[in-house]
């Protein structure tokens, strides 16, 4: 058999050294190729398998995992044409319940699908939002899931607040999870957000490099002030100026829990609505009441996904997707008085 060779087959009466019965599903069979030799099992493993290592350990130490048909440590190092068995654990179920949530799907295959996810849905259960998710809609829609970490589960490989509208990846299989969640690690993903924010920033595009952590005061909030700070990078440039707000274009170049919300309220530009992070208070203080009432009325922060672009798992071929601004914001938009002044990369 040539190295490298994966065969999706029992070979249980096949070769010298048949390989032990374990419980699990359908049996994978790997030879070692030169390349390959003095790796660790557990890398070889989650490297052939496309899972994680530690659920390639899992899979060691629950005796799923035969070198040349001998039990085998994580450590053990390699050789050149050995065989390595690996039988399949079965897919347990997951313990969320399908919904039938009506989903904006942008694009699905066996492998991903992309939601275009509106403002007010929660993405993953969570204390206080135990049901009504996408998640819970996801697994009502999705008949060929194959499952993420040995569960009949999506992989959410990143999220949008519950009120923030806009893009999202979800991942079918353990292969397209691994690979997403490599591509968000080493910022191959490329997002872009609308965001309307109050007062007028100064130039017409910048760089915000404050690292985001855990607020020294309020526990349960993110912010700039912080004693264990991650490194956190967003890029704006202005779309179009209202005087009092400006409707900005956000890049990520890291993905900080609620960053883009509190780089902009830590330089002085809240997003309009955000009840959190300074919002709330901007709108009581603005001086044009009609546009204070036309602002209050929106009942979530002013940030919306509208771009995501990414290499898909099994192909490699280069993924993007575009989102218009939902009505809510459109609407709001479309009441302000005219503006002040739009940049020429203006997208209205």
């Amino acid at each position: 058999m040539p190295a490298g060779e994966r065969i999706k087959k029992d070979r249980q009466n096949e070769g010298p050294h048949p390989p032990a019965r374990s419980a699990g599903g359908d049996l994978e069979t790997f030879t070692v190729a030169g390349g390959e030799a003095n790796l660790r099992l557990d890398l070889f493993l989650a490297g052939k398998a496309a899972m994680s290592r530690a659920r390639s350990q899992r899979a060691i130490a629950d005796g799923l995992v035969k070198v040349e048909g001998n039990p085998a440590k994580p450590g053990r190092r390699l050789k050149e044409g050995e065989r390595v068995d690996f039988r399949l654990p079965e897919m347990k179920p997951y313990h969320l319940q399908p919904e039938e949530i009506p989903l904006d799907i942008v694009y699905e295959d066996p492998s991903l699908l992309v939601v275009n996810k509106p403002a007010g849905l929660v993405v993953h259960p969570a204390f206080g939002h135990p049901t009504g998710t996408l998640v819970n809609g996801i697994l009502a829609h999705c008949g060929d899931l194959a499952g993420i970490g040995g569960v009949l589960r999506p992989g959410i490989v990143h999220r949008l607040d519950k009120d923030t509208s806009g893009l999202l990846v979800v991942a079918k299989t353990e292969t397209a999870h691994q690979s997403l969640v490599g591509q968000f690690k080493r910022r191959e993903v490329e997002k872009l957000y609308f965001a309307l924010v109050y007062g007028d920033p100064a130039g017409e595009e910048g760089m915000i490099d404050l690292p985001v952590g855990r607020d020294r005061r309020e526990r349960k909030n993110m912010s700039t002030r912080t004693d264990r700070g991650k490194e956190a990078l967003t890029r704006w440039r202005v779309l179009m100026r209202y005087g009092e707000v400006t409707l900005l274009e956000v890049a990520l170049a890291t993905g900080r829990t609620h960053q883009i919300r509190v780089h902009l309220s830590a330089k002085g530009h809240p997003l309009v609505g955000d009840q959190v992070y300074g919002g709330a208070r901007r709108t009581r203080l603005l001086a044009a009441r009609g546009l204070a009432e036309k602002l209050a009325g929106l009942k979530r922060q002013a940030l919306h996904a509208r771009f995501l672009a990414f290499s898909h798992p099994e192909s490699g071929a280069r993924l993007s997707f575009s989102s218009e601004l939902p009505p809510d914001l459109k609407e709001l938009l479309s009441s302000l008085r005219q503006p002040a002044g739009a940049s020429s990369g203006s997208a209205f």
